[in-house]
């Protein structure tokens, strides 16, 4: 056989192995994604003969992280070594155990960033777990594992630990539903704890029943029938913390509120504005922020309160041994750890946390809901040095301290997707408001996922779209300027929604009403007559028009708005009211 030949046999045999050796790793990825620590079965009891009801979670598989105890397995928390220096455990954590009297079956443990310490699911010593929504990019940690089981179809639902992060994180990432519990509402026994005052077990689910029914085992929830929101509050602020385009996610939740509950449930606030005036302690934390306003940094300030709890709470529990074994810790966690901490900032720090829990719960009451991002940014790709910075992990926890350091319950829900990679939203509910939002969440998904289904298949241009959803929102924002009787401010805003759609008659409407309240009669004339061109049977702006001419003594002119206002709705009182008094006085 000639040279030739032979270096056709050999480049055929490679080329052969090389698609041989592609097969199998991509039907590795698609078996488990590298989600799994460990694989067993933790069986449930038998199911009651009839007529009892089954177990609730009967027929349902889960996977945990692997820093809850199961009974003869060695919890590894993420390091190989300290799954070598330790012993295997003696008893299942309590939720584990909870869970599986309830009927599910417990298959495995899943990967966690090393120690529970980190947000990127990245693992030197147990690689990353494959993101089987975006694979080229992060699954997001501390419970990276858990996240992507769930998120391939692996399992049902899955347990995992947030701190700072670590359920809404990869939540948010995987495109999936993340549930972080009021603090202090589900046992931690048999949990290795990372910064206690602030740890949660959270739980991940794509069906919102299941993540229901798992929150109602796991927080022993007695009966009680549904109750529905009564304020919806869409946090500014926060979304202009995020990358992702934030007029998109805001008008999916304002259609769905809309739908459901009605538009006069929804609210606006600037968070950082409204804890800067509750949190009174964070200015003794105010150095450590890069911003010396305490108004506009007070959202970086309790995020650095989160840090000082996580990193001084987390040396409390492992810095012994982590001096013990230096060499096979990640040097970013040793660096936290032997960082010198000014014993002075932790007890303003748990100052701030009872403060924020204070202040969260008088903003939302029972049956209030805070809208905020879930996260600031897509999942970055792998290995990207973004993740290592300072900053990339500041813009996070601007948005997670928010519920860790309150105690507050937040759920995380997927919106969709953006420039291929998932979108989604949170809604916080107060310290305690577990059932109402689980409940919620459940009510409002399917309408929220038709709204996402119509922006996505809309045929209008992104531009239009753009401008109209920012005019919508800038008129909301109007609104509640409103209702707080800032005029001059509803009127700013009312301008900006005309800039940017003048087409529209009850922007020009809502404007003259503002006008009117200053005594700028003129200017409310002038809007009401560009609303009621624009729309001829805007009751409102005849309403408003004949007001405003009244005031400028044109009498005969504001009859006729009165009486034309009669026309199209003949019931209407304040019409009615201000035709006779008028008649009486000038006929």
């Amino acid at each position: 056989m000639s040279s030739s030949a032979n270096l056709w046999v050999l480049l055929g045999l490679g080329l052969a192995g090389i698609m041989i050796m592609t097969r199998r790793l991509k039907r590795a990825i698609k078996e488990d994604f590298g989600a799994f620590v460990e694989r067993f079965e933790l069986l449930p009891p038998a199911p009651p003969p009839p007529p009892k009801a089954p177990h609730p979670l009967t027929g349902l598989t889960f996977a945990v992280a692997d820093i809850f105890d199961i009974n003869g397995y060695v919890t590894g928390f993420g390091n190989q070594d300290w799954m070598r220096t330790h012993e295997p455990a003696e008893l299942t954590s309590a939720v584990v155990s909870v869970l599986v009297d309830a009927g599910a079956t417990c298959v495995g443990k899943t990967v966690i960033d090393e120690m529970g310490y980190g947000i990127t699911g990245e693992n030197k010593h147990f690689d990353t777990p494959t993101n089987p929504i975006v694979p080229d990019r992060i699954p997001g940690g501390c419970s990276s594992g858990s996240a992507v089981a769930v998120s391939s179809g692996l399992v049902d639902f899955s347990l995992g630990v947030d701190t700072t992060g670590g359920v809404r994180i990869p939540a948010g990432f995987c495109g999936i539903l993340g549930f972080r519990p009021s603090h202090g509402s589900v046992s931690n026994i048999g949990v290795i704890p990372v910064s206690p005052s602030i740890d949660t077990t959270g739980w991940f689910a794509k069906d919102p029943n299941i993540l229901r029914r798992v929150g109602h085992v796991l927080l022993q929830l007695p009966y009680a029938g549904p109750q529905q929101p009564r304020h919806i509050i869409i946090a500014d602020d926060c979304f202009q913390l995020s990358k992702i385009p934030a007029n998109r996610i805001m008008q999916v939740v304002i259609k769905s509120t809309e739908k459901l509950f009605g538009r006069q449930l929804l609210n606006h606030v600037k968070l950082g504005d409204y804890l800067a005036s509750k949190l009174p302690s964070l200015k003794h934390l105010q150095k450590l922020s890069s911003n010396g306003d305490l108004k506009t940094s007070s959202l970086r300030s309790l995020a650095n309160a989160m840090k000082l709890l996580h990193s001084h709470e987390f040396k409390d529990q492992h810095g012994e041994w982590i001096y013990c074994n230096k060499t096979s810790v990640d040097p970013c966690i040793s660096t936290q750890v032997d960082a010198s901490l000014d014993a002075n900032h932790i007890d303003p720090c748990h100052s701030v946390r009872n403060e924020a829990r204070l202040a969260m719960n008088a903003l939302l009451k029972d049956d209030g809901i805070l809208v905020l991002p879930s996260v600031p940014q897509p999942p970055p790709k792998l290995n990207s040095k973004e993740i290592l910075s300072e900053d990339y992990q500041a813009c996070f926890f601007n948005l997670l301290a928010i519920a860790s350091m309150s105690g507050c319950c937040q759920v995380t829900i997927p919106l969709g997707f953006h420039e291929k990679c998932p979108v989604s939203v949170s809604f916080i509910a107060r310290h305690g408001g577990d059932r109402f939002l689980l409940d919620n969440v459940e009510s409002i998904y399917a309408t929220l996922q038709e709204h996402v289904d119509i922006a996505t298949k809309s045929n209008l241009s992104s531009s239009s779209i753009s401008k109209e959803e920012s005019a919508e929102i800038a008129k909301e924002k109007g609104n509640a300027a409103y209702k707080e009787k800032q005029w001059q401010k509803a009127i700013n805003f009312y301008s900006d929604a005309i800039k940017l759609n003048g087409k529209n008659a009850t922007y020009f409407s809502n404007r003259a009403a503002a006008f009117l309240e200053l005594g700028s009669y003129l200017q409310a004339e002038a809007d009401c007559s560009a609303a009621i061109n624009l729309d001829k049977k805007n009751v409102k702006a005849y309403l408003r028009r004949g007001t405003a001419r009244e005031m400028l003594g044109y009498y005969k002119e504001a009859i006729e708005d009165f009486k034309y206002a009669l026309v199209l709705e003949p019931t209407n009182k304040t019409a009615n009211l201000a035709s006779n008094r008028l008649k009486k006085l000038f006929q």
